[in-house]
């Protein structure tokens, strides 16, 4: 059953009149719709299903959006020709005045302003662009290293926590639900023998070294918008927002950066890590977060790659394993493909490692 799109819409305090919504983006989690209104003079929206089977606290989720975005649009109005409906999400209050509705199926909804003339991009081909995604990141991890309250809930607990991935991926392998562990050992092998040494990220916070910082947790690219002339612009996609350690949002940005392949690419010869993007993105980064960053933090940078995409593996392999109960899939191997090239991917920055940590270190 389709959802009414228009319902839905009239349930949110909107500028315009509903014309049109169409399915938009290529995410794995929500259902998402572009709204277009009639009026060429109001806004557009982007309207989302979200799924509370992944994300089970709503309520908290928006609410952590809700301060987040009240923070950011505070900064960004204190910055000189800043444009905040564009450079900063703009949650929409229901007629109930929440941040979201739930339809008569129980089924959650939000929305945003559509954010005009944007540009998403999946795969980053110039240093120009990886420059201003690491910019992007720096800057929304800056203004809110004083974010006021208490700490952002959880919305997955343990999301990037590599002991609690190791525990599932091995718990999924003995259970076995779907009978597809024996024809994996492969992967399943490449995974074990590199856990150990994926633990430090965790060991430094645990010793105190590295603090707990407020982190976006999925700092793939084509979750930066940039402007027409490729400059950042606007990070979205803030269902992850919690506390974490920075490491977290920066490598997962270098795994989509500077990766010259799809996520999902079924030609692993062509998966590599292009380090001229991965200097790019680290620079921009730098640019906003070199006075706000420890020592330990920014020596373990170059280290973060490696972790997030062994861990991004781990969750495609757990789920792969697990009868593909997660991640949206098009195809019934799409999970293990990924998992494959994100593990080609590790073996390309274990290659690229010293030159790594040489350019951090010129960086800082």
């Amino acid at each position: 059953m389709h959802p009414d799109l228009k319902e839905i819409f009239d349930s949110f305090n909107t500028d315009g009149t509903f014309s049109k919504g169409e399915p938009f983006g290529s995410g794995h989690i929500h259902d998402t719709f572009r709204i277009e209104t009639a009026e060429k003079d109001k806004n557009d929206y982007i309207l989302q299903r979200l799924n509370n089977k992944i994300f089970r606290n709503i309520p908290e989720l928006q609410q952590n959006i809700e301060r987040v975005t009240l923070h950011l649009r505070k900064k960004i109005s204190e910055v000189p020709g800043a444009d905040i409906k564009r450079e900063c999400l703009s949650l929409l209050n229901s007629k109930d005045n929440k941040s979201w509705i739930t339809d008569e199926t129980g089924n959650y909804w939000r929305m945003y302003i559509f954010i005009s003339n944007h540009r998403s991009y999946d795969i980053v081909d110039t240093p120009d662009k990886a420059f201003e995604g690491g910019k992007a990141i720096g800057r929304f991890q800056a203004m809110l290293a004083d974010l006021p309250g208490e700490p952002l809930h959880e919305t997955i607990p343990f999301f990037h926590d590599i002991e609690k991935r190791l525990e599932k991926f091995n718990m999924t392998i003995k259970a076995n639900p779907a009978g597809r562990a024996e024809k994996i050992h492969n992967e399943i092998d490449s995974v074990l023998k590199r856990a150990e040494i994926m633990k430090v990220i965790l060991k430094l916070g645990k010793e105190g070294k590295i603090p707990l910082r407020i982190t976006h947790y999925d700092t793939k690219f084509n979750n930066i918008l940039l402007d027409e002339d490729d400059k950042a612009l606007c990070v979205i996609d803030l269902d992850t927002v919690m506390p974490g350690y920075v490491h977290y949002d920066f490598g997962d940005a270098i795994r989509t950066v500077a990766n010259i392949a799809a996520e999902d690419e079924r030609e692993l010869s062509k998966v590599k890590m292009d380090i001229d993007l991965f200097e790019a993105y680290a620079r921009g980064y730098l640019s906003e977060t070199r006075d706000t960053l420890n020592s330990v933090e920014k020596e373990y940078l170059a280290f973060a790659p490696r972790l997030i995409t062994y861990t991004i593996a781990i969750r495609f392999l757990t789920d792969y394993i697990d009868d593909d109960n997660y991640f949206k899939i098009h195809h019934e191997h799409h999970n293990l493909q990924r998992a494959k090239a994100q593990l080609k991917l590790v073996e390309s920055m274990e290659e690229q490692y010293g030159t790594m940590k040489e350019i951090i270190r010129n960086l800082v």
